[in-house]
């Protein structure tokens, strides 16, 4: 280990094995032990002098923060794929290495989304909080919780990254016919898996199912607005893992207000975490998760790991570095 202790790391929130130990084979770390986001305040005091943070997606690293750690900060190492809470432009500017954990929690995030592509369908949550109220008291009846088929349905998937490959690839399995719109047409995967590719609008036209797989920045923020959710069947269902910006949330509310779709399965929001008042909370054609898309044991263990040696392979050049830039 030798001179490698003199490295600081700082960790906003508390994450699973191996993380922490991988990085307290080399270097001083300090974890919040709290699974909770810091307050601001805290965070900018508790970053100070830190060679290495490891950050979660609710943590804004801008400025002010890379201010209060000083000039010894080199990584900002993000126990996510997205990035979107971090100043890039900034961290490059000041020659920080910025990492992510990709390639962990694609197939783990595929899973949760066909989950809500099914839940939302068949009224699963709204059914079983029948059960649990004590509400169902006429045993089985022609028209309780009728919902849609998924079997045999359209579904459309915005952005055919590595998550929204995975989904097309379990729809297959369902019968579903696939369509897809990305920025890049992936001829291969239309070949191996028989779906076809779509401008946006067509997707939203024929899809009983759309459901959302793309970054957020500049082009897609808001790409899912009013006029968007319009060209959508009234019998359609959006369905979002990505980020919560990407839908202009608002208008998504108007059009479930106005029945102009059938219901919504969200996983991300414009404001984490939802707020209690918040008008998709009453709705009973909603299905409403709190940001779990990669909540599995061994995936977040393996987030921390790859997190872990972000931060050990930029500081000590071990290994590989998966950096944003």
């Amino acid at each position: 280990m030798g001179n490698t202790q003199k490295y600081s790391v700082f960790i906003t929130r508390k994450i699973p094995e191996p993380g922490p130990s991988i990085l307290k084979k080399y270097f001083q770390v300090n974890m919040n032990p709290e699974a909770n986001v810091l307050d601001r305040q805290v965070l900018i005091k508790k970053v100070k002098n830190a060679d290495a943070i490891l950050c979660m997606l609710g943590d804004k690293i801008d400025s002010r923060v890379m201010d209060a750690a000083g000039p010894k900060l080199r990584v900002i190492s993000c126990y996510s794929v997205g990035y979107d809470h971090v100043d890039i432009k900034e961290a490059e500017k000041r020659k920080i290495i910025v990492t992510n954990t990709p390639n962990v929690l694609a197939n783990t995030t595929a899973d949760l989304t066909f989950s809500l592509i099914l839940s939302a369908a068949r009224n699963i949550v709204n059914a079983d909080c029948h059960v649990r109220n004590g509400n169902w008291k006429f045993g089985w009846t022609p028209d309780l919780f009728l919902g849609y088929d998924v079997y045999g349905s359209t579904l459309g998937v915005i952005g055919l990254g590595e998550i929204g490959s995975l989904l097309a690839k379990r729809a297959k399995g369902f019968g579903m016919n696939v369509l897809y719109y990305s920025n890049s047409r992936n001829r291969k995967i239309e070949s191996e898996l028989s779906i076809s590719y779509v401008s946006l609008e067509e997707l939203l036209q024929r899809s009983d199912f759309v459901s959302i797989h793309v970054s957020l920045n500049k082009s897609s923020f808001h790409m899912i607005d009013e006029s968007k959710i319009k060209l959508m069947k009234k019998t359609a269902f959006l369905i979002n893992t990505s980020r919560g910006k990407v839908i202009n949330e608002q208008h998504l509310i108007k059009a479930l207000r106005d029945k102009k779709i059938a219901g919504a399965g969200l996983d991300v929001y414009e404001d984490e975490p939802i707020s209690t008042s918040n008008p998709l909370i009453q709705m009973q054609q909603t299905v409403l998760l709190p940001h779990i898309g990669s909540a599995t044991y061994k995936t977040r263990s393996k987030m921390a790991e790859v997190s872990a040696n972000n931060i050990v392979n930029s500081l000590i050049g071990k290994g590989t570095v998966y950096k944003i830039r």
